[in-house]
């Protein structure tokens, strides 16, 4: 089960005559590989429904399109300009007041268009942090087909998804995500007999250093990144740090497409010797090669 699985709980509370809630649960994906993502990790999701009145004091004003023609970047097919906007409004003003409360008033953040499919128009919540944009939560409208579904179709309304381990790696001072699966004691105790208001700056665990192997290799037209992220993360496990694209080449006179890829490999507790990383490395290409269909170079 990916990320979706809880999309679809959202529905089955709101059939239940819910119009506000929150979700926590265990989401998996496919995705790039570096210190910031993980095939699994925690999320909270939130749900919030309006009535036409809960928006607007004039009843005249319109929400739902009498003639419903097509979606646009703006809104989906079913809701007016004003109606969009105005939920639009509400969702920004909450969870950036939900930033400020958890990371400070003083931080710095950002929107950036997205796309969910669940939700239309989408956003992600960025703030700054060492100098670097980094995506806190991923939100928008919800497709109006849902809550038709669901039996809730005069309500409009929002929702949001944020990582907790990400949210966690912020507030704590955690440069990788993979040190939420260690069982290091020097990790744990850390955070024993602390609660949530109590500030803790995580001392670094891991002090060795990481290995670096390249791998190049010619890719077919059904050739996707994520299935080589997810190849590798099935093959190397924790041992991998991050997977990196250095370069694309095409052939000048054949066509033929190249990728390369830097991997990086860094154990949390041990250092790794290149012979160790080596052999996972070699299994990395045989399995590549077998799995999908790439040509090592």
């Amino acid at each position: 089960m990916l990320r979706a699985h809880m999309t679809a709980h959202q529905v089955e509370l709101i059939k239940m005559g819910l119009d506000n809630f929150l979700m926590f649960g265990d989401v998996y994906r496919r995705d790039e590989i570096d210190s910031t993502h993980y095939p699994v990790f925690h999320q909270c999701d939130a749900v919030r429904l309006f009535h036409k009145e809960q928006l607007f004091d004039l009843i005249q004003t319109e929400v739902f399109e009498r003639n419903p023609s097509s979606e646009n970047k703006l809104k989906q097919k079913e809701h007016t300009v004003v109606a969009s906007r105005e939920i639009e409004q509400q969702l920004k003003v909450t969870l950036e007041g939900l930033a400020r409360c958890i990371f400070g008033n003083d931080i710095e953040c950002r929107w950036v268009d997205a796309y969910f499919p669940f939700t239309h128009p989408s956003w992600e919540l960025e703030i700054k942090r060492n100098g670097n944009w980094l995506e806190v939560l991923g939100c928008g409208i919800i497709r109006q087909a849902i809550l038709q579904q669901a039996g809730a179709d005069d309500l409009l309304g929002w929702a949001f998804g944020l990582g907790l381990d990400r949210l966690a790696m912020i507030q704590y001072s955690i440069p990788d995500i993979r040190t939420f699966w260690m069982k290091d004691p020097g990790f744990l105790i850390q955070f024993h007999n602390k609660s949530p208001q109590d500030k803790v700056t995580y001392k670094e665990v891991s002090i060795y250093p990481p290995c670096k192997n390249d791998i190049s290799f010619w890719i077919n037209d059904g050739f996707e990144d994520n299935n080589f992220y997810s190849l590798v993360r099935e093959v190397g496990g924790d041992l991998i740090e991050q997977v990196q694209l250095i370069d694309k080449f095409t052939h000048p006179k054949t066509g033929r497409k190249s990728r390369c890829y830097t991997i990086v490999y860094r154990h949390l507790e041990k250092t790794l010797t290149q012979a160790e990383v080596n052999e996972v490395h070699k299994e990395i290409e045989k399995t590549a090669e077998k799995v999908l269909g790439v040509t090592i170079r």
